[in-house]
């Protein structure tokens, strides 16, 4: 018998499933169950009638909702169909995600987030039914202090996003006690730094100044102090940028915007390879929030849900959205002081935010530990120097700035090289890569870097993963030289060849609910 070859590292036989899957709503057969429920004892009935008839009458629906009637093996061969045309961190090697910090998130953990202990729980049950869930929010704030040694966390916004939105927040909120909202209208960022850090202030009506990076890649303080005033309301920004370089002098920039009046916000929504290494406070940043989807591996869940943890030095407290989880003495108790209070944001989202999610990034922290978090970084920035280094090798792909220094836990590269030589683009070989079963992320847009590759290993993927992706993307490179066609046709292994994506920016092709899809295409 021959023994089988697994020499070569690329999968080129892969081929994802495709079943053309309709939605759910389209296999809906009037009358069809999943489940027949039996018809009350006469007893419970005589005790609570047909649990209609109580309902006050304005509750009650005119109609049925129109959910879809559909058998149990239906919905599991549908939701298994859908699985099976899904890419993610459980089926293929996840690094192509670059910014996402998408890493293996261990399945113990929605276990015990599935637990009936925590479905069950309501959020506006009595405090003293639900201590435990308290405990570990008030224990993952003071985790949280301690990682960036700051003096109080919310778990309230829902996103990093909000997580930024809140920072902005509370620096209007800030200022608007002080009687300086007037003067303090602008924000500074950097151009590398995440959009939501530009977005998110501008959303509160700031003017946003970006400063560029210098020949180094490092955001320009010459620039930088000509941008600070009277009018700064705050710095915010992410340090590493997307670039991967690391600002060393941050500490000069907080320092100087802190000289004329103005707050520092951290934009630590990946924080992978600072763990046990650098600190929010000690940075001299005055409020940072992280996403406990990425770094605190609870996880992504497809873009939601989520937590942008964000927390403020004791000074900035009381513009946080309440309530705030405390110990007093053996009890944990609902802090609603800045719930009300005129003085602070408010709240940004209901209740204390996604409980879930904190649960899970509890259990993860707790299981690593203080050594296992630093361990964390060590080897997440290791990986990425590893596959820099062996990208840097290829001779179509360059990365801006810091030449031969080392990056922290993701690099921008560039393949300006290979699309003036083959006129193949990063979004062909984003295509291509799909052959493969593998992501690949460019960057945002509008590319300040030419033809961007964004990678972040985390720590995650062993070196053999590392190769494997090195390997298919050396693949995918040459044949851009020597096969251009099959990179202009791909993908052709994947669910669907191309979305068609014209009608992005035109509302009438917008169907954001299947009433509204049936609307928008019901015959004339």
């Amino acid at each position: 018998m021959k023994r089988i070859d697994r020499s070569d590292k690329v999968r080129n036989g892969f081929h994802q499933a495709k079943w053309d899957e309709p939605i759910i709503f389209e296999l809906s057969r009037k009358g069809e169950r999943g489940i027949q429920v039996p018809r009350a004892e006469e007893e419970i009935s005589a005790r609570v009638g047909d649990g209609i008839s109580a309902i006050p009458t304005g509750m009650k629906r005119r109609v049925p909702p129109l959910l879809p009637e559909i058998s149990q093996p239906g919905v599991l061969r549908h939701f298994m169909r859908l699985s099976q045309e899904t890419l993610g961190a459980d089926v293929n090697i996840e690094i192509g995600q670059g910014t996402c910090t998408v890493k293996y998130s261990p399945k113990i953990n929605d276990a015990l987030a599935r637990l009936p202990g925590m479905t069950a729980l309501h959020p506006s049950q009595a405090e003293e039914t639900v201590q435990g869930i308290l405990e570990i929010i008030y224990k993952t704030d003071c985790i949280m202090r301690e990682i960036s040694g700051l003096d109080s966390f919310t778990f309230q916004p829902g996103s990093g996003s909000q997580g930024i939105l809140t920072m902005a927040s509370i620096i209007e909120k800030y200022f608007e006690e002080k009687g300086e909202s007037e003067q303090r209208n602008e924000i500074i960022t950097t151009l590398f730094s995440h959009p939501s850090d530009s977005a998110a202030p501008a959303v509160k009506g700031y003017k946003i100044i970006h400063i560029l990076p210098d020949e180094n890649g490092y955001p320009d303080f010459e620039a930088f102090k000509l941008a600070v005033s009277e009018k700064t309301a705050a710095f915010i920004v992410a340090n590493p940028e997307d670039t991967g370089v690391y600002n060393p002098r941050v500490r000069e920039f907080t320092a100087l915007v802190h000289k004329k009046g103005g707050l520092c916000g951290y934009d630590q929504a990946n924080a992978n390879g600072l763990l046990g290494v650098t600190r929010a406070a000690d940075a001299g940043f005055d409020m940072c929030f992280f996403n406990l989807h990425k770094t605190f591996s609870t996880p992504h869940g497809c873009g939601g849900p989520a937590c942008g943890a964000t927390g403020v030095t004791a000074k900035l407290v009381k513009y946080l959205p309440g309530p705030l989880v405390e110990q007093r003495g053996d009890k944990f108790v609902l802090n609603n002081t800045t719930t009300y209070d005129p003085v602070s944001v408010g709240k940004v989202r209901s209740f204390l935010g996604v409980a879930p999610v904190v649960l899970k990034a509890y259990s993860w922290i707790m299981s690593m530990g203080a050594e296992g978090l630093y361990e964390v970084a060590k080897v997440a920035v290791l990986n990425n120097n590893y596959m820099y280094k062996k990208l840097m090798e290829i001779e179509c792909v360059d990365a801006p700035y810091i030449i031969g220094k080392q990056r922290i836990e993701q690099v921008r590269y560039t393949l300006e090289k290979m699309t003036s030589d083959t006129g193949i683009t990063t979004g062909d070989i984003q295509r291509r890569m799909m052959d493969f079963g593998m992501h690949y992320w460019s960057s945002h847009h509008p590319f300040h870097v030419a033809e961007p590759m964004t990678l972040e290993p985390t720590e995650t993927p062993s070196k053999e993963d590392l190769d494997e992706y090195i390997a298919t993307l050396t693949q995918v490179f040459k044949e851009a030289y020597e096969n251009p066609e099959i990179i202009r046709s791909a993908p052709n292994k994947s669910v669907c060849h191309r979305v068609d994506d014209s009608g992005v920016d035109d509302p009438r092709q917008w169907c954001i609910t299947w009433r509204s899809y049936l609307k928008k295409t019901r015959p004339n």
